[in-house]
């Protein structure tokens, strides 16, 4: 993302009176930093207060993203968040690693390890299951070094960074519910899919969407035997091609699948090409999303996707960053910029949160979000291309975006 740089103070309550002095409103008294007020211009980590931290590092940051086929956003999105997060408050690029395990347990280990060797203080992790976040927490104790979990908790770190998990499938399953009243779905057989099961925030997603679900008379569970209106995916994937696989068999085995609730927008994206495939007519079989990608919204404009939930990237790359600036500098993440506790799955610990909101997007406001936030491209959305659907000659998604005010 390429997200201009407000050189001028942010709105952001930052402690001390110098910057009191600069924003009016602040406290000087309350020494208050949330994350509420962080924007897409970096500001925040331009005030002194943040570049006081920088200046005062005591060693470097290591940064290990997940993969880059589970979703996008972590190249797309999370991996230039987090460079310009630390480059605006002033680290040296040697001075942090923004690093990707490509899918491997293996190498997220050897990342870790190496960035502990190199005398790293602080190392942000978003594993992919919770014995590699073990491994590297137990390296990192042994080392002095500080964890924050990004995105996904799975670790007894210094503080856990992500969105309310359980919201984001709360956004899931009733904007589904809301896509079948839209879209007239007449008698909706629900295809209900999940996230892999080694991962605790596709737990979260489920539990969001299947008691949306369940309060409307559906039988949402993981693996569960479903009723009259639902089929439950056996076990769920981060993995596209997988997802693709687990639905042609659930879809050969019952056509009358009608709706589909995908954990995001990566696992929907080729089930609705195969679906395209065969004909599917816009607005006829709604599917859900998250991660706000490019295709999503493609399918969302084409009334394929009804909608899908939008995670500011900057938002959670900035509050990590300061989190992990402060611990950089031996000091204490300051209480403001927390918003409680999560408890680590399947122990008593509770881990120090930063809790951000996440937002369902849909035709109606694609403007005034990701498109307002620069996330997504509106050239790059609203091409001259149009879905590729046997036995239809769609419009293009330029002319979709005419349709629903995207300018």
């Amino acid at each position: 993302m390429n997200f201009s740089k407000a050189k001028g103070a942010a709105s952001l309550v930052v402690a001390g009176a110098f910057v009191a002095a600069m924003l009016p409103g602040v406290s000087s008294a309350s020494g208050a930093i949330t994350s509420s007020a962080l924007n897409t211009s970096y500001s925040t980590m331009l005030l002194p207060a943040i570049q006081s931290l920088a200046a005062h590092a005591k060693g470097g940051i290591g940064v290990i993203l997940p993969d880059e086929t589970s979703s996008t956003r972590y190249v797309e999105f999370d991996a230039p968040a987090l460079t310009t997060a630390f480059s605006d408050a002033g680290l040296k690029t040697t001075q942090f690693n923004v690093q990707n395990a490509q899918g491997s347990d293996a190498i997220a280990i050897a990342d870790a390890q190496a960035d502990i060797t190199a005398k790293d203080k602080v190392l942000i992790i978003d594993t992919e299951d919770a014995a590699t976040a073990a491994t590297i927490q137990k390296a990192a104790n042994k080392a002095g070094v500080k964890v924050i979990d990004y995105d996904r908790l799975q670790s007894n770190g210094a503080v856990y960074v992500s969105f309310n998990n359980v919201s984001v499938g709360t956004l899931i399953g009733k904007g589904l519910l809301s896509c079948l009243s839209a879209w007239k779905v007449k008698s909706p057989l629900v295809y209900v899919m999940d996230g892999s099961a080694t991962d605790p925030n596709a737990a979260q997603f489920a539990s969001g969407y299947n008691a949306a679900l369940n309060a409307a008379g559906y039988s949402a569970a993981e693996g569960g035997k479903g009723n009259a209106k639902t089929i439950n995916e056996n076990a769920g994937t981060w993995d596209p091609p997988t997802a693709l696989k687990d639905f042609q068999g659930a879809y050969s085995a019952n056509n009358k699948i009608n709706a589909v609730v995908t954990p995001n927008d990566e696992n929907a994206a080729p089930i609705i090409s195969y679906l395209q495939g065969l004909g599917l007519k816009p607005k006829s079989v709604p599917f859900t999303g998250q991660d706000a990608t490019l295709a999503g919204f493609q399918n969302i404009l084409s009334g394929y996707q009804c909608g899908t939930v939008y995670k500011p990237s900057w938002q959670e790359a900035q509050a990590a960053a300061i989190a992990a600036l402060y611990l950089d500098a031996g000091k204490k993440i300051p209480g403001s910029l927390l918003t409680g506790k999560t408890k680590l799955t399947g122990t008593s610990t509770m881990v120090p949160t930063v809790e951000l909101g996440p937002t369902w997007v849909t035709t109606a406001n694609i403007e005034a979000t990701v498109i307002k936030d620069g996330v997504i491209n509106k050239f790059a959305l609203c091409t001259g291309v149009r879905p590729t659907v046997k036995g239809s000659h769609l419009p293009t998604y330029a002319q979709d975006c005419k349709t629903y005010g995207v300018k």
